[in-house]
């Protein structure tokens, strides 16, 4: 089972799930989304493994998402391109599995997948 982490190091939360992951196992990948920006068709993916809506993946207390986007009506496709513009807009950490993933808030969510 190879494990992505979705990381973004300057997050509590995110270190916080990666020192578990590093605990459970040394074979993962670690994703900077904030360096290396998700494609819209990589989004999709993790919106199916989470098995969210698209909304649910913003963070809707960051200002990029208040000062551009709050109260505004968007389908789903738009609310994707808003991270693909925006990456600090999505939730983190993510941990992802081949068929699976967990948001990590809190951090210890991410145990699930080694049960």
């Amino acid at each position: 089972m190879t494990l992505k982490i979705y990381h973004n190091p300057m997050c509590s939360k995110s270190r916080q799930a990666l020192a578990l992951v590093e605990s459970k196992t040394s074979d993962f990948k670690i994703i900077e989304y904030l360096k290396n920006p998700l494609k819209f068709e990589e989004i999709t993916l993790l919106l199916s493994q989470l098995n969210i809506k698209p909304l649910e993946l913003i963070r809707i207390q960051e200002s990029i998402w208040k000062d551009n986007y709050k109260g505004v009506q968007m389908n789903d496709d738009e609310i994707i391109n808003a991270i693909v513009n925006h990456p600090k807009l999505m939730e983190r950490p993510i941990v992802t599995t081949n068929k699976k993933a967990i948001i990590g808030r809190p951090p210890e969510n991410i145990l699930d997948l080694f049960i």
